[in-house]
This record gives structure tokens, sequence and C-alpha cells, in this order.
């Protein structure tokens, strides 16, 4: 079903607005999935549309850092099962949840999304300050495999928030170089949005007609926007991000 004209207008500015500020500071979809609700979509249809449309975000990011990535073989080879594994079972649980409680468990969903992104710098930098050496052997490896595998059937299932997660458990290893961890973040979330962006292009309820308008305005706001992003500044944006997700999050919660 394609939208109507000003349906396709503000999905396509959310899209737009989501590939500008994915490209500075992540936190797109907060923008993305509550435009969707808004012009009428069923939460989950607009949930799996929104990981259709915007799962080469990722890849797009993963790129931007594969330099990075050069020496990151180990990590990605500990955490990328965890990362697939989880991202599958996410999509599988989302199809499984009913419309309605779905519904429900929404406002909570992108309000905690939204505290973690608010909080995303301060935790990040706690993180690097974190004493490598505190983070050595078998066991954290193990906990940090576990603990990406819960962070991966969030993101599945929602998928909103998982930057500062994942960076969390990649400081449970030790890593304190924060261009390392970028990469390896969305090395991994390439891997948790394929594989559930591949799921519900197979089985779920995807509006396809949604999909190209927000795939349209997520390339032209992640190439067309990103300078402008970056001229308004990284704290900006956040706070930006951070207002209309609050917003979005309390509307939606006294909808019910």
């Amino acid at each position: 079903m394609f939208p109507a004209l000003w349906q396709a207008a503000v999905i396509f500015a959310a899209a737009f607005m989501a590939g500008m500020i994915n490209s500075v500071a992540g936190g797109g979809t907060l923008l993305t999935f509550p435009s969707l609700v808004f012009i009428g979509r069923d939460p989950i249809i607009a949930n799996v549309t929104s990981t259709v449309a915007l799962w080469p975000g990722s890849l797009g990011g993963m790129l931007g850092f594969r330099r990075e990535l050069g020496g990151s073989r180990r990590w990605m080879e500990l955490l990328a099962g965890p990362s697939v594994v989880g991202g599958l079972v996410g999509a599988v649980l989302l199809l499984q949840t009913p419309s309605k409680t779905f519904a429900a468990i929404v406002p909570f969903l992108i309000l905690f999304a939204t505290i973690l992104f608010a909080l995303q710098e301060p935790l990040t930098r706690y993180i690097r300050g974190e004493d490598p050496a505190h983070h050595q052997g078998a066991a954290w490896g193990v906990g940090a495999a576990g603990f990406q595998f819960c962070v991966a059937v969030y993101g599945g299932y929602f998928g909103a928030g998982i930057g500062i997660l994942m960076l969390a458990a990649l400081g449970l290893l030790g890593l304190t170089d924060i261009h390392q961890m970028n990469g390896l973040k969305n090395f991994f979330a390439v891997c948790i949005n394929l594989i559930a962006a591949i799921y519900f292009m197979l089985w779920g309820p995807v509006n396809w007609g949604d999909a190209l308008v927000m795939a349209a305005g997520a390339i032209s706001g992640g190439y067309g926007g990103a300078g402008l992003a970056r001229r308004l500044g990284r704290p900006f944006v956040r706070r930006v991000v951070v207002v209309i997700g609050l917003g979005m999050g309390v509307s939606l919660l006294f909808r019910r």
C-alpha cells in the first residue's frame, strides 16, 4: 500500500532527519517509528517497516569505520554469532507479539531508548575510562557474549538505543578506543538489523510503499543532510532527538 501524499511527506521528512541524525549521532529510529504510528500504521507493521527501510544505514556506518575494524577480528568472531542469533530471536518474538500488547509496551520502549540516547555520551566516557586490566579472562568474554545476545534480542525486537548497549558490551571486554568501538558497534548493528530485516521481508507485514519512501528519505538525509547536521553540532542534534523521543513516548503513553 503506497501512502497518501501527506503521509509520504511526513515519513519522508522523518526518514530524512533520521538519516541526517544517524550520520552524526545515531538514534534515527526514535523518529521513523513514531512517524509511522502517527500516520496510522499498526505498531508492529511500523516497527517492521522501519527496520527494513533503515538497515542499510548501519552498513554505511560500518564502512565509514572499516579502517578501525582492521585489528578487531577477535571481537568480531566472538560477538557476531550472538548478534545474528539474538537479532533473529528478537524478530521472531516481535511477530509472535499481539499488536495490542506491542502497542501497550511501545511508549515504554521509546522512553527507555530515549533515556539511553540522552545518557550515551556520559556512559561512553565512563566505559572509556574503565581499566582494561579489570576486563580480562574467559569469564568476561562469556559475559560479554551473553550480554550482546540480550542486546541483539532487543535490537531485533525494537532496536532503538542498541548503540549504547553495544558500547557497554565492548567496554566489558576492555576496549577503550572509541573509534574501534564504533566500528564494531556498527558491524554488530549490521548483523542484528540485516537478519531481522531478512526475516521481516520473508515473513513480516512490511508496508513496502512506506519502506520505499523512507529508504529514499534516509539516503537523502544521510548524504544531503550530513553537512547541515555537522554545522548544527552534535549537542544540538542530540537535544532535538531527546526532545522528540520524549514527546513521542509521552504522547503514545497517554493515547493508550
